[in-house]
């Protein structure tokens, strides 16, 4: 019989389910409401609900309820330290049926190859990984990446099926003043689905910003922000990853009368953080502890995604749609006892008959050899640029302090919390280093350095010792980049990402682990920051304001212009 004849024939009845879930209750994101009957499912399409059905397979699910599938509507999977097949076995079990993702950190390495790359284990997945096409690489002309993408290279991309459309538009100065390449690329995807990024952006600004055709956005701070885009057309993402917090700032702004144009995103989440907190199902049970309607909690992460971002076929329980069911213990805990995705269990016999595709980007740390003199800042003035971190945040302050210049030199002066960063151009293609200092890290001795570094993903270093500075960066190229902790020159923690200086080829258990190691070795050097490693990358981005620093110097991102 035919698929179609199938599913109809399965569906009323006149011949058995391929799998039938009994004993659970379904939740109606629609009404609301607990729906007592089976589920039964052909193939990879929920047939029919409500009802007492027969199966070739029956899986008792009794005592939980049964909601769709997790969509996390904005990440970048490379953020998670792990390759897509191992960021599949980390978070399907959690729930997570599909994932939307940005590839632009692989891309600013290695170009369309790391795209193709995504592409390609797209198809391999058990989880629905699907694949945007990347906007802005380089995410300025402020920064020296390892690979720039035209609109005429995007073109060449597009007609997978796993994409949707065009990943985040970071360069908003280059929409609202009409940059002939940031033209070329919307006029490219007119008519699509084009993924936004414009934070604090307001006013005639924002309202150019969306015209442009740009529909969804996940850089809303706080629920004014979020507001004001939400009135103008746009579909907010809430963010929750392991530097950007978002969550508790909008979530008096979610409620089963805005949750419709409201979606859930984790943007760049670790291994170690989805280990002890979770990932989506974090957030569902987040945003529930703190007053959330949990039928908005829900359709926040699920149907509102779905629609989103125009995938018809998933986000309900409902005849017709994907079968992403996940099990859950109750509404508010959030834990998943059971994952379909596509009609398959996600189980670690499902992991294992994956076929995978092998990695990419290996040997792209091209970086000089560095001296302790490398970390120097020659200055001929006392008044000094500072970026202040704000905790939970990639947002920044722009503050000054005075910093006395000794023999050609302005030093760390751990007393004020005034550390030394340093980005270091590691493609090989210039050999760029641009110092300057940073607030924030409550480093008292040695240095981090990391090849993580959005979105140029050159070397970055911090630290008050200009020893373990060198010692730090200097191991990243013998280790293929990742993260270094040093100290007292000895390196006293690392994690290898030799898949473009980005990913892990180990499992992400391991990567967890040494991710506890690099965070015990930070907070030995005095780093009060939970998180140092990403909110060090996150130090270079010059789209996120106020003020940044990237291989060409630092960047004030209000004015978009390197002012030293």
């Amino acid at each position: 019989m035919a698929e179609l004849e199938r599913r109809i024939a399965q569906g009323r009845g006149d011949e058995a389910a391929d799998l039938v879930l009994r004993g659970g209750r379904v939740f109606d994101l629609i009404t609301g409401e607990l729906l007592d009957g089976d589920v039964a499912i052909c193939g990879d399409t929920i047939v029919g609900i409500c009802a007492d059905y027969e199966g070739r397979e029956v899986l008792d699910v009794s005592g939980l309820i049964l909601v769709p599938g997790f969509i996390d509507t904005h990440l970048h999977i490379e953020s998670s330290l792990v390759t897509p097949f191992e960021f599949d076995r980390c978070v399907a079990p959690r729930g997570v049926t599909t994932a939307i993702c940005d590839p632009h950190e692989i891309a600013n390495v290695i170009g369309a190859a790391g795209i193709r790359y995504f592409q390609a284990a797209s198809r391999h997945a058990l989880m629905d990984i699907r694949v945007q096409l990347s906007s802005c690489v380089p995410s300025t002309d402020m920064e020296t990446a390892g690979a720039a993408l035209s609109a005429a290279d995007l073109a060449a991309l597009m007609g997978d099926p796993s994409g949707i459309g065009l990943a985040e538009f970071m360069n908003y100065p280059g929409v609202i003043h009409r940059d002939p390449g940031a033209m070329a690329k919307l006029r490219l995807f007119a008519g699509g689905h084009v993924d936004g990024h414009c934070p604090l952006l307001s006013g005639k600004d924002l309202n150019a910003y969306v015209a442009a055709g740009i529909s969804t956005e996940h850089e809303a701070t706080s629920a004014a922000e979020a507001l004001e885009k939400l009135r103008k057309g746009m579909r907010v993402l809430i963010r929750e990853g392991s530097v950007s917090k978002d969550l508790h700032a909008l979530q008096p702004l979610l409620s089963e009368r805005t949750a419709p144009y409201m979606c859930l995103c984790t943007d760049d989440r670790n291994p170690l953080d989805i280990a002890e907190h979770g990932h989506l199902d974090y957030m569902i049970r987040e945003l529930i502890a703190l007053g959330t309607p949990p039928l908005a909690a829900y359709r926040a992460a699920t149907l509102s995604a779905a629609e989103a971002f125009g995938l018809k076929d998933r986000g309900q329980i409902a005849p017709g749609k994907r079968a992403d069911i996940v099990a859950v213990d109750s509404l508010e805990g959030c834990h998943a006892a059971l994952v379909l995705c596509a009609g398959r269990v996600v189980d670690d016999a499902a992991f294992a008959a994956r076929e995978t595709i092998p990695p990419v980007g290996r040997g792209s740390v091209k970086a000089p050899r560095l001296a302790p003199a490398s970390f120097r800042t020659r200055a001929n003035r006392e008044e000094t640029d500072v970026i202040g971190i704000r905790v939970g945040q990639i947002l920044t302050d722009h503050l000054h302090a005075d910093i006395p210049i000794v023999d050609g030199d302005k030093a760390p002066d751990p007393g004020r919390d005034l550390v030394r960063i340093a980005v270091v151009e590691r493609h090989g293609i210039n050999g760029n280093i641009a110092t300057g200092f940073v607030k924030g890290f409550g480093m008292t001795a040695g240095a981090i350095a990391s090849t993580v570094c959005h979105d140029h993903h050159n070397i970055a270093c911090v630290g008050v010792d200009y020893g373990d500075m060198a010692l730090a960066a200097n191991r990243l190229s013998e280790i293929e980049g990742g993260f270094v902790v040093a100290g007292g020159g000895k390196v006293l923690a690392e994690l290898a990402l030799p898949v473009a200086g980005l990913m892990s080829l180990e499992p992400f258990e391991a990567v967890r682990d040494r991710l506890v190691e690099l965070r015990n070795a930070a907070r030995s050097l005095g780093v009060t920051l939970p998180e140092p490693f990403l909110q060090l990358a996150f130090l270079a981005l010059p789209v996120i304001p106020a003020l940044k620093i990237t291989d060409r110097g630092m960047v004030d991102v209000t004015r978009f212009e390197i002012i030293g």
